[in-house]
């Protein structure tokens, strides 16, 4: 009877300590999906393409990073490899395929990046098998950090502050920048940029490189975290759209928003059932489309 409050007190403090380390585990995963989506919502408000090929360009980063890994062993070099890599082939990509479908009808742009999606994965499994690959974490960043009552991985509270730190400086190239403000007056009225002599389309192919870069910068930093294989990007990308209607079409800091609550959601729902977490995301998706059909953050007319 005495050691009754003891046990007790026990088991409130394991059912906190788990709680927290699920919203702690949500706000990790809503950071990668907020720099996913910030780039899904950059290509879409700038270029009026959304696409469809983003988590594969995700997984593709993955993998650009890893083979970098393989041949230097520094982590550093895989994040950057792998970054530009993904830099590149949005470019290359922009360039040689997406151009010829601005003016096409959304249906079509839809239709050629799912199926773009679809060759890239397939050439990475024709290259690397359909086996797991991974990344370790940096040896700064490996063990456990200790909360007092709880213990967490100590590579997951990095990879906020590395997700933070990009999406700091995307924010800054978005807001602070030449390219920035052409970016913004583009997602406005492209035809006006276009009459001030600025060549939009060099603007377009940028644009999408870099929202291609973000994609694949997440999927490096995730790869320690998560082991990656050719199909990881199909729930990436649903997810990712989730986020974008939720955040806002087009909008930036939409997509911050959007992607922390869909991370908390997707986490806090899981700690009690898993089958659920996605239910419970698209539940609150309907919600914010009855309450703001434009999103969160996002503009009348933009959606």
């Amino acid at each position: 009877m005495f050691l009754f409050p003891f046990f007790v007190r026990k088991r409130n403090l394991l059912n906190w300590a788990n709680f927290i380390s699920q919203c702690i585990n949500g706000l990790v995963l809503g950071a990668l999906l907020a720099l996913i989506s910030s780039g899904l919502t950059i290509i879409y408000g700038t270029l009026g393409v959304m696409n469809l090929a983003h988590g594969a360009l995700f997984m593709l980063g993955g993998y650009a990073g890893w083979l970098t890994y393989a041949h230097t062993q520094s982590f550093a070099l895989a994040v950057l490899g792998g970054s530009l890599f993904t830099l590149l082939a949005g470019l290359v990509i922009e360039r040689g395929l997406i151009r010829f479908f601005y003016q096409r009808p959304h249906e079509d742009q839809i239709l050629v990046t799912f199926g773009l999606g679809i060759v890239l994965v397939e050439l990475v499994r024709l290259a690397f098998g359909s086996l797991s690959q991974s990344i370790p974490a940096p040896s700064w960043a490996t063990g456990i950090t200790s909360f007092g009552f709880m213990l967490y991985p100590t590579y997951r509270l990095v990879v906020v502050g590395i997700v933070s730190l990009m999406l700091t400086l995307l924010w800054a190239v978005l807001y602070r920048t030449r390219l920035g403000m052409i970016v913004r007056a583009g997602i406005e009225d492209a035809v006006m940029v276009d009459m001030l002599g600025i060549n939009v389309q060099r603007v377009f192919m940028a644009v999408f490189g870099i929202g291609a870069m973000a994609a694949g910068f997440a999927g490096i930093i995730n790869t320690p975290v998560t082991p990656i294989t050719p199909d990881i990007g199909s729930d990436i990308l649903v997810e990712a759209l989730v986020v974008v209607v939720i955040g806002g079409v087009g909008s930036f800091p939409g997509a911050v928003l959007g992607g922390l609550v869909a991370g908390e959601i997707l986490s806090i729902t899981a700690m009690f059932d898993p089958a659920y977490s996605q239910v419970m995301l698209f539940v609150v998706m309907t919600l914010v489309l009855f309450i703001r059909p434009y999103g969160l953050l996002g503009h009348r007319g933009r959606a």
